[in-house]
């Protein structure tokens, strides 16, 4: 018999807020600048849903040296410019959650938490999960492995099989599957579909039909 959802996880980037686009776009301008030009569909395909550290770990591949454990701070001030004016909170997400106060929810996102409190803090979302927002940086390996998602439930005190999570990238998804989760899959990012679908996937392009589809479940 499949358990009911009791929990449902969130990422945070392309997921919660819209911020995908925007850090994709400097990510652009950051690594140019470090000595590596990638287009922004290789930056989406090596990248995105993936750790800081695991970013740096590819760069110094790269690059054939060590960076500084501090190496993005000169960087950070495009981020959160560029962010500040332009961030919004996914399209549908908030009606989404409106109509999920029945389930217990959570984030779990490779971001840091000094990342979410800004990005969720400027789009009004910080509130709606304020106490229960985990970060790959409290686990040791993070997406495509499961530790992240496995940390948050249990932090939250419910079984993998009652949990189901929501990402917009090719490793959370995997992640998600290695974790014993239902997966759902917003293609409304910037991964392109047939990178998200998989087993025991649901792949949806508007938020506000995921409650819908968390109760067919």
């Amino acid at each position: 018999m499949i358990r009911p959802i009791e929990l449902v996880i969130f990422d945070c980037d392309g997921v919660l807020v819209d911020s995908e686009r925007i850090a994709v776009r400097v990510d652009a301008v950051v690594l140019a600048r470090m000595g590596w030009e990638l287009t922004e569909a290789e930056i989406i395909d090596r990248f995105m849903g993936r750790s800081h550290r695991s970013m740096t770990r590819q760069m110094e591949e790269h690059l054939g040296r060590s960076l500084p454990a501090d190496w993005e701070e000169e960087f950070e001030p495009l981020y959160r410019d560029a962010l500040a004016a332009e961030l919004a909170p996914v399209d549908g997400i908030v009606e989404a959650l409106d109509a999920l106060t029945h389930l217990s929810t959570c984030v779990a996102s490779s971001g840091s938490h000094d990342k979410m409190r800004f990005t969720l803090g400027i789009t009004d979302l910080h509130p709606r999960f304020e106490g229960r927002i985990y970060s790959a940086t409290e686990v040791e390996h993070g997406k495509p492995a499961p530790d992240l998602f496995l940390h948050a439930a249990r932090r939250m005190g419910v079984a993998p099989e009652a949990c189901a999570v929501v990402e917009d990238s090719q490793y959370g998804l995997q992640a998600a599957r290695a974790a014993g989760m239902r997966a759902f899959a917003y293609d409304g990012g910037m991964t392109p579909a047939a990178r998200l679908e998989g087993p025991g996937t649901v792949v949806f392009d508007d938020m506000r039909r995921l409650p819908g589809l968390l109760a067919d479940q």
